[in-house]
């Protein structure tokens, strides 16, 4: 699929900052996994985000070289996501950013293969001269979630996270977070050019019925 302003993106990707109850279907990420407080400078998982956009960038621009992609269409690079999890924890304690494990991801178009991926870090060592085989093909189907749009400071999330589960409540689900089923966040402001304050955070949480 496109990225770009289809019904699919603005539900998925724009929801309203009140909660709502959605049912995401499975799409395809390239992902790195790693361990560790995101906002180290040079740490682990500010140098995920350079992989990872090396590979989308490589795949957006394999129509200028020879690679030819069945189904390709031009597509706009999507917002960074990022999967995280608390070992023994069901939540995110945000003060304990050093015992964070996540998953770094960007949505791939449907049209993209492992195969083509494979050729994609290929080529982006190639042209980059370092190494990419942490970027990994994903794919998820989060099904029954409860989303909302955080505005603010990452650090205060947790408060648009108790609206989130007091509406799941109301609607008679619960808290389905599990090894295959994470806090989900994804990111559409740029953090080095846009104030703490107007941030724009999705922020997706897996439910079940009761």
């Amino acid at each position: 699929m496109a990225f770009d302003y289809k019904k699919e993106y603005r539900e998925f990707y724009l929801p309203k900052d009140t909660p709502s109850i959605v049912t995401v279907p499975r799409m395809n990420y390239i992902a790195v996994r790693g361990h560790g407080d995101p906002n180290v400078e040079g740490g682990e998982y500010k140098l995920s985000i350079e992989l990872l956009y090396g590979v989308a960038y490589t795949i957006k621009m394999s129509r200028l070289g020879g690679r030819r992609i069945d189904g390709y269409f031009d597509f706009v690079v999507p917002p960074l996501e990022g999967f995280w999890w608390q070992d023994g924890s069901a939540g995110i304690d945000y003060s304990r950013k050093a015992e964070l494990n996540w998953l770094s991801a960007l949505r791939l178009p449907d049209f993209v293969t492992e195969a083509d991926l494979s050729w994609a870090l290929a080529e982006a060592e190639r042209k980059k001269k370092r190494d990419f085989s942490k970027v990994t093909f994903m794919s998820r189907e989060e099904g029954v979630c409860v989303q909302c749009m955080h505005i603010g400071p990452y650090d205060d999330e947790p408060a648009t996270v108790e609206l989130m589960h007091r509406r799941m409540a109301e609607e008679g689900y619960a808290l389905d977070i599990s090894e295959e089923r994470l806090h989900h966040e994804i990111y559409l402001s740029d953090a080095r050019r846009v104030a703490p304050e107007k941030l724009k955070t999705v922020i997706r949480h897996p439910i079940r019925r009761v």
